[in-house]
């Protein structure tokens, strides 16, 4: 079997987590919004405790933690949620990065046939938007920024901390996609400023189809004014009705303590790992996509000269599990939008390939580095 280093995309579920879903499938057997008898309390109590003890970890309100499907729901949530009060207020301009996910980025194109104005801005080389770039663009119109904290397909950290900051001023609603941060910058997030955050529980071995929505109380106690997307039932305080997924929450909730409480030595790991990544590329000719200084231990995004990406997948598949960018993108084998928005050559992102892992990888780069070599 290959190895996996495809943690971006999603992250193996962890054998704790699993333990935690057994025993709340095979105990907590009611539906939590069943009121009648004692099952049902037992399984909102249940929940209840587990979005506690998830809003201390993110410093929030459990009140302000909405559950849902995943980072994309949460991301349309945030972008067409928000769309009734835009074009009541005549806020029809919104901010974002050309190098979102595909959640942000399509449902804005949705809103931009309605008669939204969209400004998509670009980084340079180095991956990381500029703050100055981004605030030169608010307009009395704006209603909303939307920035993915961490970049998927290069682990380049976005300075959201002082867009939140001044955007807070400013009273523009700030949005920020946590799905790569979470679990990586735990604590970055419990001091960054944002009005809403769209995170899910599978990039940090949670279970998959769990995700979480939060939406932050502002200083006079109102939320954003998002409507729901779907209708029929008051779950979630009536943002996202449904059946409530008691067992994936359990697993959301552990695999987030875990990710805490393994935080340093877990980013420590991964550091090493990068290391010894570069240490057996030594000699080779390369160039990394992004700033290194400003990218997360967990993740690299390396375009090798002469080397088809395409091809690489096809010579290493037996032995070694990764990609060429965000899973939203690699089924059309399309060259990467992200490095494109940061105005790298066709060349350069046809031989472009991402790596990433977690602090329970274990691999010897050297067997990688050879192969690489022997292709190009």
């Amino acid at each position: 079997m290959a190895l996996y280093l495809d943690y971006n995309a999603t992250a193996p579920l962890r054998k704790e987590v699993l333990d935690v879903m057994v025993q709340a499938y095979t105990h907590i057997i009611g539906n939590a919004d069943s009121r009648t008898h004692s099952y049902g309390t037992a399984a909102q109590t249940f929940v209840q405790e587990k979005r506690r003890q998830m809003a201390s970890l993110l410093n929030i309100d459990p009140t302000e933690l909405i559950f849902t499907s995943g980072s994309t729901e949460s991301n349309n949530m945030a972008i067409l949620g928000l769309a009734k009060w835009a074009k009541e207020t005549g806020k029809t301009h919104i901010i974002t990065t050309s190098m979102e996910h595909k959640a942000i980025l399509e449902p804005l194109r949705r809103l931009e046939q309605q008669g939204f104005a969209v400004d998509y801005v670009n980084s340079g080389p180095d991956g990381r938007i500029s703050v100055s770039d981004v605030m030169s663009r608010i307009r009395d119109t704006t209603a909303l920024v939307s920035v993915m904290y961490i970049n998927s397909e290069t682990g380049i950290i976005q300075p959201v901390q002082e867009l939140g900051a001044i955007l807070e001023e400013k009273g523009i609603f700030f949005h920020i996609d946590a799905t790569q941060a979470l679990g990586k910058l735990n604590d970055e997030i419990r001091h960054t400023q944002y009005n809403m955050m769209s995170m899910t529980a599978h990039k940090i071995g949670g279970p998959q189809g769990i995700g979480a929505f939060i939406l932050k109380r502002g200083k006079d106690f109102s939320r954003p004014p998002i409507e729901p997307l779907m209708y029929g039932g008051p779950q979630e305080r009536g943002y996202r009705p449904g059946t409530t997924p008691v067992a994936l929450i359990a697993g959301f909730a552990e695999a987030l303590r875990l990710s805490e409480e393994e935080h340093d030595g877990m980013m420590a790991k991964c550091a090493t790992l990068k290391e010894q990544f570069m240490q057996a590329i030594q000699g080779m000719d390369y160039q990394i996509n992004g700033d290194p200084q400003y990218c997360i231990p967990t993740t690299i995004n390396i375009s090798f000269a002469g080397l088809d990406a395409e091809a690489a997948f096809l010579c290493l598949g037996d032995d070694f599990a990764f990609s060429n960018g965000s899973a939203c993108n690699s089924a059309g084998h399309q060259l990467s939008y992200v490095l494109e928005a940061m105005g790298l050559d066709e060349k350069r992102r046809s031989e472009a390939i991402r790596l990433s892992w977690d602090g329970s990888t274990d691999v010897d780069f050297s067997k990688f580095a050879d192969i690489i070599r022997q292709i190009v």
